[in-house]
């Protein structure tokens, strides 16, 4: 099971220690002054050097495999552990290991990996502090991977060595937006791309470690940093790589900072040195590198008439150690102050749910003075829970609110539903939920505003669609897939939207694609992966076969009703016209005939001409059939849609002949529309009939 978390986090540079400007004063008052704060240095210096070696990030330590105390995997444990510490001055930064009683139940296998920068001593007291977080974090299981900012620690009860694994993963993002996004965005993938190919090219078992600095602008340079576990091959190393920078864009994209974790690699970028010096990958071999010329001064010169005497170099030196020792200090607090405020952060994200959004409240006189008590000019659209109006609070800020109509099916508990669920996710295509409103029978949900309203606003409409050239339509499935990905696998919890649809994409001032609408989502566990709806909801044509017919939804239903949205992308058709026209079949037997016949491109909108391309149109149109595949196990999951879409170098499987679940349209007795149903009524009378015609597999030519 891929199991996947997101935590947004605060990070600021290192800081440098407070400026100090200081006369030379006499030898005296430093040497006494020296001798007075020396015990206290020497401790306190101890104490943080041990305090700082490991800084927590995340854990995952599944409960499906434990044992039990004072057991043998347990004695097999601390013996692996302790085996980790004391050969942490690899010079690798790369140790593992094996601890075995000879009966392989009870064998352990274990792995640390130091970032590359660090040296040894650094890099022990880093495995050190960790070894002992881990037990404390997972107390009695047999699998463990905790991160921390120096280094990585790894063990489980299966053999994990050269294999390269990408789950659990972690993501984590600077809460600060960049600039320019897009150059940036391309800027970090670039050099990224750069550093796995040097990263993977090292031998065997060498350090396999990068950094790399890039200009941004003026002011701002990119640092990005990669790593790969030693045991791992080239190859898995830049395909380990490859994974963590194609994710990137879905999770973090125009953010100030970022890093994606897996077991066997890592990747970060930051507009400031997060790492302790610049080091490249090595060199390739049979490459010269030139020695290191010495420092000035090191030099032994003889003693003569020219010789500084001892007392000189000691009123010199003293007070330089005063101030080393002074910076280090200040150093040390402002480092702790910025840690407890990151660490408060991420536990206030973490804690974010209906209890803390009741201070997003709007009272009803404000939401009324902002829609003009809901005059009709303010009015946006009309969906099946209710109407959206355009507001204007009194600060100028322009909102969206949603009034659920007293009338509507969605009730108290839909509505705190969509709130909840609302509140906790946040990522850039995703609408942002600002507040709601509860008085007596009117509830009330406030979003940011989207000035170009709704994807099929532009998409079915024959005056508008002219606006949504080719390179629009890709951007807005590149961003739909990036919000499903972060439902289904990076928010918190895994969320099933359930009705997904052109209506429910809104699209901002720059045409960026944001999710809409959760009052029919549902959430799951994050080992959940099914689920059997008493109530069906949704819209005809959107539903996934397994769902219309049966209740049954997953991750895979939304992926179908994805793929129906790429295929009204590409085409400007509305699922539903081709049950209002003369056209046969209907709007994925129409796709699938043009993908078998070869003609893809006269299938294409016309409204697109010539600005398109068609490898792109060629690859969304085979994404967007292979998501709508009858069988839920075939179709892809949303994480492998977004590298799809994000990479040519893989390569996408055939898509089978999409079932045809819906009747003709001569047998249509009803048009596609907001559907609510329970299962009695349906079992009544199915408002469609299956195709059992046999299938034969083609492909396109």
């Amino acid at each position: 099971m891929l199991i996947k978390f997101s935590i947004a986090y605060l990070q600021r540079p290192k800081a440098s220690g407070p400026s100090i400007t200081m006369g030379l004063p006499s030898f005296n008052l430093c040497a006494m002054t020296t001798l007075l704060l020396l015990p206290f240095l020497i401790s306190f210096l101890s104490q943080t050097g041990t305090e700082a070696a490991a800084t927590y990030l995340y854990h995952v330590c599944p409960n499906t495999t434990t044992f039990t105390a004072n057991s043998t995997y347990q004695s097999n444990l601390n013996s692996l552990l302790a085996s980790l510490t004391s050969n942490a001055t690899s010079s690798t930064g790369f140790y593992n290991t094996t601890a075995s009683p000879g009966n392989s139940v009870d064998t352990v296998y274990g792995l640390f990996l130091c970032r590359g920068d660090l040296s040894a001593d650094a890099c022990r007291d880093c495995a050190a502090d960790a070894t002992k977080d881990v037990v404390d974090r997972c107390p009695n299981e047999k699998v463990a991977v905790a991160w921390y900012d120096e280094c990585m620690l790894r063990y489980s009860n299966q053999y994990i060595f050269s294999r390269m694994v990408t789950d659990p993963s972690i993501f984590m993002w600077n809460t600060r937006n960049i600039s320019e996004q897009n150059r940036f965005d391309l800027l970090v993938r670039t050099t990224m791309n750069d550093l796995a190919s040097g990263v993977s090219n090292v031998g065997s078992g060498a350090k396999k470690f990068g950094t790399k600095e890039a200009n941004f602008t003026a002011l701002q340079t990119l640092y990005a940093l990669v790593q790969c576990t030693a045991d791992l091959s080239g190859s898995d190393c830049n395909s380990c790589l490859q994974i963590a920078i194609a994710n990137l864009p879905g999770c973090c994209g125009g953010k100030e900072g970022a890093r994606v974790l897996f077991p066997s690699c890592t990747v970060r970028f930051e507009v400031y040195p997060f790492y302790q010096s610049v080091a490249t990958f090595p060199p390739p071999p049979g490459s010269v590198v030139a020695p290191v010329p010495p420092l000035p001064g090191s030099v032994t010169t003889p003693k003569g008439k020219d010789q500084i005497s001892p007392l000189t170099i000691i009123a010199i030196v003293v007070p330089i150690s005063v101030t080393v020792v002074l910076f280090v200090m200040g150093y040390y607090f402002l480092s702790r102050r910025a840690r407890k405020k990151y660490n408060a952060v991420r536990e206030e994200n973490a804690d974010n749910d209906i209890t803390t959004v009741e201070s997003l409240q709007f009272n009803l006189a404000t939401i009324e003075t902002a829609t003009n008590m809901f005059s009709d000019d303010n009015k946006l659209g009309k969906g099946g829970f209710g109407v959206v109006y355009k507001g204007t609070l009194l600060d100028g800020h322009e909102i969206a609110v949603k009034r659920l109509s007293k009338s509507s099916r969605q009730g108290t508990g839909e509505f705190k539903n969509e709130v909840e669920l609302v509140a906790k996710l946040q990522h850039r295509n995703l609408v942002r939920l600002l507040g709601f409103c509860l008085a007596g029978e009117e509830k009330i949900l406030v979003y940011e505003f989207m000035p170009n309203k709704s994807l099929d606003y532009f998409l079915y409409d024959p005056a508008r669609k002219g606006q949504l050239d080719w390179s629009r339509r890709y951007k807005i499935i590149r961003g739909i897939a990036r919000g499903i990905l972060y439902l289904h696998e990076d928010s918190q919890l895994r969320i099933i939207h359930r009705d997904l649809k052109a209506s429910n994409i809104l699209l901002d001032k720059d045409m960026n694609p944001k999710i809409s609408d959760f009052g029919m989502a549902k959430i799951f566990g994050v080992d959940q992966t099914q689920g059997n709806a008493s109530r069906i909801v949704g819209t005809f044509g959107y539903m996934a076969p397994e769902y219309a017919m049966h209740g049954q939804f997953s991750v895979k239903s939304d992926v179908y009703s994805f793929g129906v949205l790429v295929l009204e992308i590409i085409t400007g058709k509305k699922i539903s016209s081709f049950y209002q026209s003369d056209e046969d079949g209907d709007l994925l037997s129409y796709a699938w005939k043009h993908w078998r016949d070869g003609t893809s491109m006269e299938w294409l909108d016309p409204n697109l001409e010539d600005s398109y391309s068609r490898n792109e149109v060629t690859r969304c149109l085979h994404i967007g059939l292979l998501s709508v595949q009858d069988n839920p196990a075939d179709r892809p999951t949303m994480a492998s849609i977004v590298v799809m879409l994000n990479s040519y170098s893989v390569t996408l499987a055939s898509p089978q002949q999409p079932a045809s679940f819906l009747s003709t349209r001569t047998e249509q007795s009803m048009p596609l529309k907001e559907w609510v149903s329970s299962h009695q009524s349906t079992s009544k009378s199915t408002p469609w009939s299956v195709n059992e015609a046999s299938i034969t597999e083609v492909y396109p030519r």
